[in-house]
């Protein structure tokens, strides 16, 4: 299955462009070509009832003060230039980073039952931590899980948002946004865009006031760095800002640094990740050690399938794709995500998000498409014995140690 790449608004610069230049197009008035790192926590002023009346300020509306930055709680020029490309890349406003996708989401819910809004109307499959934050009422919220015809019906005069997904995680479930938004009417849908990313979707186009992203996957793109982000409006960004300097969950200027650099390649690395998971997927679908295969009709780099045997030899049996949580890397990961990312989320919330035991997520890298197969192949295969077996094969055969070591 060939992906589908967003279309550029008429006028507007492609995306493959914007991903290169967005936050960057001051450099070359300052002479300079790549984008400075700003590690400064502080910064001095001189005029203290000036920064009176610039705190004041965004006490009371959210809107960054003017001028130099105050404190890197308040402000970050790394992070802004971020923030800027992620906004132009996702067609909204503005943008706001976070210390990870969690702290991203935490505040978006924050901003609304600060209001006193605090019922969430949500669509499962979700990230099983989005899941679990909801759920779990650690924000004073409650939550009111249903598929999207019943989202209208949901919807109450204390709702403050509709949390989706889509493509879900893990199953990769597709949702209309279009229609999920006009059942949302006038309360804030929220989508996460980690898996399509703006290459492939972007939901704002489609009716949602907020995307987000873990930026720690795809925009990042290289599994070294940490965020989150919220792509929104002006309203809601300025109110997203007041939550992040009271809670404290900044984004690093270090990690603002790379995922701006990660922008500049994510629409190659995405179509090209995006059609070796295609081809996976076709070989995975026509394999009769598969029950079943998820992948999306919008495409992307994540295939989930479901195996006829134990999952858990597969996952103990791959040696070039990595066993590990996360995904959107430039090296493929696997993961089960029963045991781990969906742990949890109690038993009947998988079953009622369609994730079943016997079900694996799998984030497809820049690898050779043949050399991925082969691996998958070996390791549905049971050709090779879990690493615990074999290590303790290898004791057992293992001549008898002597000397003061063995004592």
């Amino acid at each position: 299955m060939e992906t589908t790449p967003v279309e550029p608004t008429p006028g507007a610069r492609a995306l493959a462009t914007e991903a290169v230049h967005a936050g960057r197009d001051d450099l070359a008035a300052l002479g300079l070509h790549a984008a400075p790192l700003d590690l400064s926590t502080t910064y001095p002023s001189y005029d203290s009832r000036a920064e009176a009346a610039r705190l004041d300020r965004f006490a009371a509306t959210g809107e960054l003060p003017d001028g130099p930055p105050v404190y890197a709680r308040l402000d970050n020029p790394t992070v802004a230039r971020f923030e800027q490309a992620l906004a132009r890349l996702e067609g909204t406003e503005d943008a706001v980073a976070f210390a990870s996708g969690m702290a991203a989401l935490t505040a978006a819910v924050l901003v609304r039952a600060g209001a006193g809004l605090r019922h969430v109307v949500a669509v499962r499959p979700l990230y099983g931590c989005s899941d679990h934050l909801l759920a779990g009422g650690l924000l004073g919220t409650e939550v009111t899980w249903t598929d999207p015809a019943g989202i209208a019906d949901a919807i109450r005069p204390d709702t403050g948002l509709v949390l989706v997904e889509t493509p879900a995680n893990p199953t990769l479930a597709e949702l209309d946004l279009r229609a999920v938004a006009h059942s949302c009417g006038s309360v804030p849908l929220l989508a996460d865009n980690t898996f399509a990313t703006p290459v492939l979707q972007r939901p704002y186009e489609s009716g949602a006031r907020l995307v987000l992203h873990s930026a720690t996957k795809y925009l990042g793109g290289h599994g070294d760095v940490l965020g989150g982000v919220v792509a929104c409006d002006a309203e809601y960004a300025r109110q997203l800002r007041q939550v992040r300097f009271a809670t404290g969950g900044v984004l690093h200027p270090l990690a603002g640094y790379l995922l701006l650099r990660g922008l500049a390649t994510l629409p190659v690395r995405v179509r090209a990740q995006s059609a070796t998971a295609a081809e996976l997927a076709r070989r995975l679908a026509a394999d009769p050690r598969v029950v079943r295969v998820h992948y999306p009709r919008l495409g992307g780099a994540m295939v989930a399938f479901e195996v006829a045997g134990d999952p858990h030899e597969v996952i103990a049996g791959v040696r070039l794709i990595t066993p590990a949580v996360s995904l959107g890397s430039v090296d493929s990961l696997i993961q089960h995500p029963g045991s781990i990312s969906h742990r949890v989320v109690g038993e009947d919330g998988r079953s009622a998000g369609g994730i079943s035991d016997s079900l694996l997520r799998m984030s497809v890298g820049l690898e050779d498409a043949d050399d991925l197969w082969d691996d998958l192949d070996a390791a549905l295969s049971g050709r090779r014995r879990p690493a615990r077996e074999r290590a303790a094969a290898e004791r057992a055969s293992a001549p008898a140690a002597c000397g003061p070591a063995a004592r």
